[in-house]
């Protein structure tokens, strides 16, 4: 039996989470903890197999606490769970010691099942980490237009067409709201403050054919 603590600053996080863990015939959640100071106490008092660890907490941060675990219990093994890929959330973290790193937009049987092989010794990083990590170790920056989900780049050449939001709608056969949150995704993904911007970087860097 795969014994887990569950650290979240968010309720429903961590009784969902909870939930579906706890039905799993093979791993038993023994504790919750709400932010990163109680999860020190709870997981050096608990001893579980796995800490399924947010990164973004109140009092201390994944990073901070999983340091600190680690510190007193080496054989501790963590899984940062978060919503956040950002170089400043991934790194620290990875470099205090967590073992593997997911989104919270996983699944509940993806998450059971990183739980699993991070218990037999496997690392599970999210692709994404993956190709952060894989490029610090290169000495290079992945561009920011890697990061665009397909149909992200499918709205950005889109723009670079000179489309407006509903035509790209109707172009994508998506909603109007929908447009919206691609484009707004786009600009935070490349780092830009409007569409023309968005369309220059296309442009500069030999996306628009």
């Amino acid at each position: 039996m795969i014994k887990v603590v569950i650290v979240d600053d968010h309720e429903m996080v961590r009784i969902g989470v909870a939930a579906y863990l706890s039905a799993q015939p093979d791993i038993e959640v023994i504790g919750e903890a709400t932010n990163g100071e109680e999860a020190i106490d709870k997981v050096l008092a608990l001893k579980p197999d796995i800490v399924l660890m947010d990164n973004v907490m109140p009092i201390k941060t994944g990073a901070e606490a999983t340091a600190e675990i680690l510190a007193q219990w080496p054989q501790a093994k963590v899984m940062i769970v978060t919503s956040f890929i950002d170089d400043d959330k991934l790194y620290p973290a990875l470099e205090a010691g967590a073992v593997s790193y997911i989104l919270k937009t996983s699944n509940a049987k993806q998450i059971a099942d990183a739980i699993r092989k991070t218990m037999d010794g496997e690392t599970v990083l999210e692709p994404e980490a993956t190709t952060r990590v894989m490029a610090r170790m290169r000495g290079t920056t992945p561009a920011l237009h890697n990061h665009l989900t397909d149909r992200e780049m499918e709205v950005l050449l889109c723009m670079a067409r000179g489309l407006a939001n509903q035509e790209i709608a109707e172009e994508l056969f998506i909603a109007l709201k929908t447009v919206k949150t691609h484009v707004s995704n786009i600009l935070s993904k490349l780092e830009v403050q409007d569409r023309t911007q968005a369309v220059v970087y296309a442009f500069q860097n030999g996306l628009v054919k």
